[in-house]
């Protein structure tokens, strides 16, 4: 018994011990779940390449053909159609090998081969109340304190923003002060986006007074923009494209997002669906390129999926985790640096749906190798809300996620032959305290933060905690106490002396 007792010890130390190797990190490598085979991802892309030259899209601005035709495409009848020679050319000199920096750079992101990533996302317009059950208009100090929280969690490791600050009145109050929050809630790599083209001169005039100049934002772009610069099918968003050429000539990274709904907006058949999304992000490629060649340009498809019995969305469902992972499978087929969407509950609350959909589509897309996931966690009502005791909840989901990524070590040592032959033959018949278990209880397994792993007995001990108020619980231990200052004081107050920043120095405890 001592000997045990002993044994328990030494575990509980070893486990209250800060970790000197984690046991999962961002950017590991996926690539496991193939839903694709080769001839399958041939077919695609053959697909997607007639479907340019033969459709073409429309809503071309007088830019974007402009560009394109430069290149080499071709313009009749109101489209512009995409020769498979442009198409490849593209795909060949794209740049494959970027980084999405944080201003602290133990947060930079390397989104390459079938290096995986998790983060947020969206544009939710509430905020969901777990202890009344309903929802509210998000603000933009749920904004910042979503990056907060953010911040602080181990394995979401970029901060897209999540929600729409509805109090803002303007766009430009919108854009500029959610880049302002997001940049003062976390030093991880921001992404945002801008609604109109007037808006990109200030915005990028923030983004280089925070950086301390533009040549500092260049050398480590710290914020990426999603440009939704099409709309499916097979169309041109102008404002969009207009901002995209802006931010592209700032130096900022782009994620060129292409968001078709199948049943809706692109087709019903799931592999239509990828061609379709496939085939407008290839052509936002050459538009991308055609502009400055090279530019960092993430892979953006992501198909939604339509009940085709109601029409509304079903972000949850298992056919947006084969959509999400066939599109990785698409960006690997290309070689590209990719971003997908994954995580994206029906369910309205926290609850056993949430839990089945956020894990089904977390880790088929992660598995899949997929760079960028992201809406990856505290989205709900099919992105219409976002929860922050999910935000955290699901912080220990892709704990989890990330170790079936990071799979199976085989070498003399895991194969445990040695280690075996002592238990077995001359110790104590387990393994509990041996040497082996107490090196590798830090570095091969993960804990959650907050979910429960206690016996029945010990729960009904415990008073039975639950888990979303153990998320609600943390949250405010956050919220209590983590104000980082990673916007000086001498630039913060440049900012608010140039722009109309409606974030109050009270709140994020500046005086």
């Amino acid at each position: 018994m001592s000997r045990r007792s002993g044994g328990r010890q030494a575990r509980q130390k070893l486990r209250a011990a800060p970790l000197e190797v984690k046991p999962v990190r961002a950017g590991m490598d996926g690539g496991q779940y193939k839903p694709l085979t080769n001839g399958d991802m041939a077919q695609i892309h053959a697909a997607a390449l007639e479907a340019l030259e033969t459709i073409g899209l429309s809503g071309v601005t007088e830019t974007a053909a402009a560009y394109c035709t430069k290149a080499g495409a071709e313009f009749r009848d109101g489209r512009l159609y995409f020769p498979p020679a442009l198409v490849e050319s593209a795909i060949k000199s794209a740049n494959r090998d970027f980084s999405l920096h944080g201003r602290d750079p133990k947060h930079d992101i390397h989104p390459k081969g079938r290096k995986v990533h998790f983060g947020t996302a969206g544009a939710a317009v509430h905020v969901v109340d777990v202890d009344s059950n309903s929802y509210r208009d998000s603000t933009l100090r749920d904004l910042y304190n979503a990056a907060r929280i953010t911040d602080t969690l181990d394995n979401v490791h970029f901060f897209q923003r999540p929600m729409v600050a509805r109090d803002m009145e303007t766009t430009l109050d919108l854009d500029l002060n959610t880049l302002y929050a997001s940049l003062a809630g976390t030093n991880k790599h921001v992404g945002t986006s801008v609604t109109v083209p007037e808006n990109t001169a200030p915005f990028l005039e923030m983004l280089y007074m925070v950086a301390g100049g533009e040549a500092a934002f260049k050398a480590r772009p710290f914020v990426s923009a999603s440009i939704c610069f099409v709309v499916p099918p097979m169309r041109f968003a102008k404002d969009a494209c207009d901002v995209m050429e802006s931010l592209i000539k700032g130096g900022v990274p782009i994620l060129l997002l292409s968001a078709g709904q199948a049943g809706a907006t692109s087709p019903a058949a799931i592999a239509g669906s990828v061609v379709q999304s496939v085939a407008e992000v290839l052509a936002g490629l050459v538009y991308v390129n055609a502009i400055s060649p090279g530019h960092p340009a993430i892979f953006g498809t992501w198909p939604f999926v339509s009940d085709l019995r109601t029409g509304a969305m079903s972000g949850g469902s298992g056919e947006q985790a084969l959509l999400s992972a066939a599109v990785s499978q698409m960006a690997g087929f290309y070689d590209l640096p990719a971003g997908s969407a994954a995580g994206m509950s029906d369910s309205k609350l926290p609850d056993i749906q949430a839990g089945y959909e956020k894990g089904i589509t977390t880790a088929l897309a992660g598995l899949s190798g997929l760079n960028l996931v992201y809406e990856s966690v505290g989205m709900h009502g099919s992105l219409m809300g976002f929860c922050f005791e999910s935000l955290i909840i699901d912080n220990d989901m892709l704990g989890q996620v990330l170790r079936t990524i990071r799979g199976i070590e085989i070498n003399p040592d895991t194969l445990s032959l040695d280690t075996m032959r002592a238990v077995c033959l001359g110790g104590p018949e387990h393994y509990l305290g041996t040497e082996q278990t107490l090196r590798l209880m830090q570095t091969e397994y993960v804990y959650p933060a907050i979910a429960s792993r206690l016996s029945p007995k010990e729960w009904e001990e415990a008073q039975k905690p639950d888990i979303v108020a153990e998320a609600t619980k943390l949250k405010n231990r956050i919220l209590a106490s983590h104000f980082p200052s990673y916007i000086p004081a001498d630039i913060d107050a440049a900012l608010r002396q140039r722009f109309d920043i409606h974030l109050p120095r009270s709140a994020m405890r500046l005086g």
